[in-house]
């Protein structure tokens, strides 16, 4: 079973163009990179794919400086006959097995440019590290995550709830269906091995074997995050009580109730984050456009998938249970699931979501997320309590020269007027159901466009 992903029609883009250089697909372990493009592949004539963790695969790059004699060595090894009228897909997956495989990449554009070239892998960060001549602005990117809750929707078959995922205003006769389709999605996650596999029976009970094949890919790649003895000791006790701080700030000396360091702890989260598997989400006290992060301030930890994290947390079988999942594990699980949203919409560049702190020491105002709109910082807070207890959101609104304010919850589609507690200063709050996450950019142009 193939799952539709919304990359697919950026994929498709980057077939048509006239200037396409070769695209590197990036991502974590497991997420679909080799599955989607296979699908683009059976747009093609004809189409190559390698897998460079096999040796008979490698040893195109290895016998061969020239992509002119690999592309004639592939052709005859799969019986291909050049033809310029037939478009052919070379799909180099696992790249980062091979640094030379990256370095050539640039010379598929230069000689070879006819010859459509996507690579994938996992780790390409470290691989990188170890290219020589990384070809600089002879190839493109491309950014895959787990799957969002409207290819969830779309590989389940729910295609009239993914219609009216995108009705705006959303209709109020389908809030109640994509509430508990939300739930359901926000319980098992979007990492595509567990949606195939709940998609066979609707029972979460058969879950447990896939998420344990997936903790253990990522905890056998330890080893290659680091050669450092030390830093995989650390490495591993990060990934054994990391779920414990999900959506929470975090500091690095003794992490975890650890006796390691903060420079070991902070060294061993990066390369976390650059594996995609634990990312840091850093604060900003920016009240007006740009949004600075400032990474002296403790970041808050997000887990690449949240199904993973409710997995080993052991409360899906709780969280079947509730009707609103707003209070699951202390009021952390929702804010997580809706960060993951967020860094899902981002595929063609790589940028991830900051949350607001206020500027003035000793203050404990915290705002859940913060989007740029034109030359202003939009507010979004998640809650599902009443609007009263928006304190933080209050105090940015006073600190910002703007009236707009977003609260994601557990209720319908509203927007309100208010006024702030403090200064008394009026503003507007947009009130948007969870299920939305996906949709936040078009209901921010739409809310400051019509009010």
């Amino acid at each position: 079973m193939k799952l539709k992903r919304l990359a697919f029609n950026a994929l498709l883009r980057w077939k048509e163009k006239v200037n396409r250089k070769p695209l590197i697909l990036r991502g974590a372990r497991q997420v679909g990179k080799t599955t989607i493009v296979q699908s683009l592949a059976t747009t093609y004539d004809q189409n190559i794919t390698l897998n460079l963790e096999k040796a008979k695969d490698l040893l195109f790059f290895e016998q061969y400086n020239s992509v002119q004699d690999i592309k004639d060595a592939l052709f005859l090894a799969y019986n291909i006959k050049p033809n310029k009228k037939l478009k052919t897909l070379l799909f180099i997956d696992e790249i980062q097995e091979s640094p030379q495989a990256i370095s050539l990449l640039r010379y598929f554009y230069e000689e070879i440019p006819e010859l459509h070239v996507i690579a994938a892998g996992s780790l390409l960060e470290f691989a990188l590290g170890e290219v020589h001549k990384f070809p600089v602005g002879r190839i493109e990117y491309m950014y895959l995550h787990p799957l969002n809750f409207e290819e969830f929707l779309m590989a389940a078959g729910y295609n009239l709830a993914a219609k009216a995922l995108h009705q705006l205003p959303p209709q109020p006769s389908s809030h109640n269906v994509l509430m508990d389709l939300f739930n359901t999605y926000t319980i098992i996650g979007g990492m595509p091995e567990v949606i195939r596999t709940y998609m066979e029976n609707n029972n979460v009970a058969d879950l447990p074997p896939v998420y344990e094949s997936i903790w253990a890919t990522y905890k056998d790649d330890i080893g290659k995050y680091t050669t450092n003895p030390t830093e995989r000791k650390v490495l591993k006790h990060i990934i054994s009580v990391a779920h414990l701080y999900v959506d929470q700030r975090i500091t690095f000396q003794k992490f975890g109730n650890s006796t390691y360091g903060s420079r070991e702890v902070a060294d061993a989260f990066r390369s976390l984050n650059d594996a995609k598997v634990i990312q840091l989400i850093y604060p900003s006290t920016s009240i007006s456009s740009p949004i600075l992060p400032d990474i002296k301030k403790s970041p808050r930890m997000q887990f690449l998938d949240t199904g993973l994290v409710n997995y080993d947390l052991k409360i899906q079988g709780d969280l079947l249970s509730y009707s609103d999942l707003s209070k699951a594990y202390r009021g952390k699980i929702i804010p997580h699931i809706i960060t993951q949203e967020l860094i899902s919409l981002q595929t063609l560049s790589y940028h991830k979501p900051h949350f607001w702190v206020r500027e003035k020491k000793q203050s404990s105002a915290e705002v859940d997320i913060i989007i740029n709109y034109q030359d202003k910082i939009i507010p979004i807070e998640i809650k599902s309590g009443s609007y009263g207890k928006l304190r933080s959101l209050h105090q940015f609104i006073e600190a910002t020269d703007h009236p707009y304010a977003i609260r994601i919850y557990g209720g319908v589609f509203s927007v309100e007027e208010h006024v702030t507690p403090t200064k008394k200063k009026k503003f507007i709050l947009m009130n948007l159901p969870y299920y939305l996450g996906t949709q936040i950019h078009k209901y921010v142009e739409y809310f400051l466009s019509n009010y």
